[in-house]
């Protein structure tokens, strides 16, 4: 089991109660769908300061003289040190003091990371402005649990999970069913990740070790993405 796995609920159930849950238009679905808005919202298209995924993923280019491997190792080497500093609190301000059912600093950890995954995926060649890419990187984000989600909602997986679900002419139904689905996972997975976090409270000491974890799960995602977004 990897770091990734680590910080995610061992709970056999999530999967299955996350479709169900998905289908569910009680509060907590309303919630989801907050939530995955503004993860795509901020984390791919970008707001005020918070550059896009495509912009980031650009500008790396540019810096790496057009190498596109060199350029995803730049843009995952700036998202883990945003993930370290917790920078993106500053950058974003307002929005992550909007009511969503998860904690500001897991929120922010979450677009961070959405956004490095999409930057990723834009520098190998694929469309962020196709819903089924926007829902593969949202997907890239539960690590494992992505095959259990899609396998789960019908889409049988062979390899990548993300070019599984992109190869698809599913309807946006259901992929919204997909979305809420990977809402409702990282919801679930909030406890445990602030469980992990809690040492943050401890003078110096916890600040540091919280930084150590986020740094290293971004570098676990970073590398997932890598494999899941092949270049087309």
């Amino acid at each position: 089991m990897g770091l990734f796995d680590m910080f995610r609920s061992n709970d056999a159930k999530v999967t299955r109660a996350a479709l169900d849950e998905a289908n569910d238009p009680d509060g907590t679905s309303d919630a989801i769908t907050q939530l995955i808005s503004r993860l795509t919202a901020v984390g791919i298209d970008g707001v005020g300061p918070f550059d896009s995924a495509a912009k980031v993923a650009r500008a790396a280019l540019a810096r790496s003289g057009g190498d596109v491997e060199g350029a995803i190792a730049r843009v995952v080497g700036q998202h883990r040190r945003l993930a370290g500093t917790e920078g993106f609190l500053t950058s974003v301000g307002g929005f992550l003091t909007l009511a969503v059912a998860i904690p500001a600093n897991v929120f922010a950890f979450y677009t961070v990371a959405t956004r490095m995954t999409a930057a990723i995926a834009h520098l190998r060649g694929h469309d962020l402005a196709d819903e089924r890419i926007r829902t593969a990187v949202l997907l890239t984000l539960t690590g494992s649990g992505a095959t259990d989600i899609l396998t789960k909602a019908g889409v049988s997986v062979g390899g990548s999970a993300a070019l599984q679900l992109a190869g698809r002419s599913l309807p946006k139904s259901a992929l919204m069913v997909i979305q809420k689905a990977v809402g409702f996972r990282l919801l679930r997975g909030a406890g445990v990740r602030m469980f992990s976090r809690a040492g943050r409270w401890l003078p110096l000491l916890g600040g540091a070790v919280g930084a150590a974890l986020d740094v290293a799960m971004m570098n676990v995602i970073g590398k997932h993405a890598q494999q899941e977004f092949p270049a087309v």
